[in-house]
């Protein structure tokens, strides 16, 4: 029997074993406190790890012990405070216990809470555990890996019409030679000799014939030894290459205008990079389309997007004309897996909000697969959403969600991409 001894070098000052036997331990508990963190990061940093807090009872563990066991009277000293059958109250003030919030106090003592460093991909596994992305059942061929044929080496097994002639005839010269080459060597020793006893006058006859057998028996051992056998055949190999097909586009589409003030602006960034790390697990190839609008739209790079001060009004309609034809220039349907992410505080100019249903409802609804509309604001909701809501009633690939507080966007994006049940 045989023992195996894993010597393999984890990280500096971690146990790999041990660490993700306490993640999934008290997995509920991280990700509770993955969740509350989410909402406090900058967007330049909700890609990274987290440093995150559990409180000391929810790791604490059961300790099992020898109770004394049967019925026991015990006599304690008298007091004039209680008598039998009164109950304590619980101690008063929250910092006289120990850690935790309350007044100074000169006694009491306790625990703080367990602090415990997650890395970037635990981070994200755990921030877009159970999410998945909406309406690709029906479309599952878009998901399909094509594979490639390559050469590959030489195999030992195959088809005749794979055979490696060259390869083949190499192999089995190297078996011939390593199979006779000590009888060919014994052979050209012993033919010397009996070359020397022919030439020798008076040389023994009963030798000579010795070695004439020895050199026929010698010969005909090497003539056994095949030409090819089974064993030299050498077959062409050829293996497949994964070559990924599921490509996506995230087209961001960001109101600029006036109304959108830097609180707001900042909340849409993050959704959007909630978004699109979440695509990145998903999809292989993923292309993002920044279009920031007020009166007038215009693609960007990444850059401009997050930091330009550039704004004016608001026509709305100006975002989704340029995400189309984007969409048709650049991205046919069948070949891409479509997704949009509109941003917006919901205001826009009146007679503009039934040309976006109209844009929505005939030419953008019909090629994505998901089209999502957050609005920021705590105002009350005017014309755009009222015709966003009606075209969520009419596609299932069509969501509307308010935003109110920064604390309201992960548990949105949640919303926006749980699983749906079977």
């Amino acid at each position: 029997m045989a023992n195996f001894i894993d010597r393999r070098l984890n990280a500096k000052g971690k146990s790999t074993v041990n660490r993700q036997r306490f993640i999934n331990r008290y997995k509920q508990q991280i990700k509770k406190a993955v969740s509350d963190a989410v909402t406090h990061r900058s967007v330049t940093d909700v890609d990274k790890g987290e440093k995150i807090s559990i409180p000391t009872k929810d790791i604490s563990e059961p300790v099992f012990h020898q109770g004394p066991g049967g019925v026991r009277e015990r006599v304690h000293p008298g007091n004039d405070q209680f008598t039998r059958g009164d109950k304590i109250d619980r101690p008063q003030g929250g910092g006289r216990g120990g850690s935790g919030k309350g007044d100074a106090s000169d006694s009491g003592e306790g625990q703080d809470d367990f602090v415990f460093q997650i890395s970037k991909d635990e981070y994200l596994e755990l921030l877009f555990e159970d999410l998945e992305l909406p309406n690709l059942q029906k479309n599952r061929l878009n998901k399909l890996v094509e594979y490639q044929t390559y050469r590959a080496g030489y195999t030992n097994d195959g088809v005749p019409s794979n055979i490696n002639i060259v390869r083949s005839l190499r192999s089995s010269l190297a078996r011939r030679t390593a199979m006779s080459a000590d009888k060919k060597r014994r052979l050209l020793e012993l033919e010397n000799e009996l070359a020397e006893l022919e030439n020798t006058p008076g040389a023994s006859a009963e030798r000579i014939l010795q070695l004439k057998e020895e050199i026929e028996e010698l010969k005909q051992r090497i003539a056994k030894v095949p030409f090819i056998d089974t064993f030299d055949l050498r077959y062409n190999n050829f293996a497949k290459r994964e070559v990924p097909t599921s490509q996506a586009v995230m087209f961001c589409l960001m109101d600029v205008s006036g109304s959108m003030d830097q609180a707001t602006k900042d909340m849409a960034k993050r959704f959007y990079i909630l978004l699109y790390l979440f695509l990145t697990r998903t999809y292989k190839n993923l292309e993002v389309v920044y279009i920031r609008h007020h009166t007038q739209a215009k693609e960007v790079d990444e850059h401009e997007f997050f930091y330009s001060q550039e704004t004016g009004g608001t026509i709305v309609s100006s975002a989704l004309k340029l995400m189309h034809e984007i969409q048709q220039e650049r991205y046919p349907a069948n070949e891409w897996n479509i997704y949009a992410a509109q941003a917006s505080d919901g205001d826009n100019w009146a007679d503009d909000s039934p040309t976006c249903y109209q844009i929505l409802e005939t030419q953008l609804l019909p090629v994505v697969r998901y089209f999502s509309y957050i609005e920021i604001t705590n105002r009350a909701h005017q014309t755009l959403w009222r015709e966003y809501e009606t075209l969520q009633k009419q596609f299932d690939n069509m969501a509307v969600q308010h935003i109110r507080q920064a604390e309201d966007i992960y548990p949105v994006f949640r919303e926006l991409f749980k699983k749906q049940a079977v």
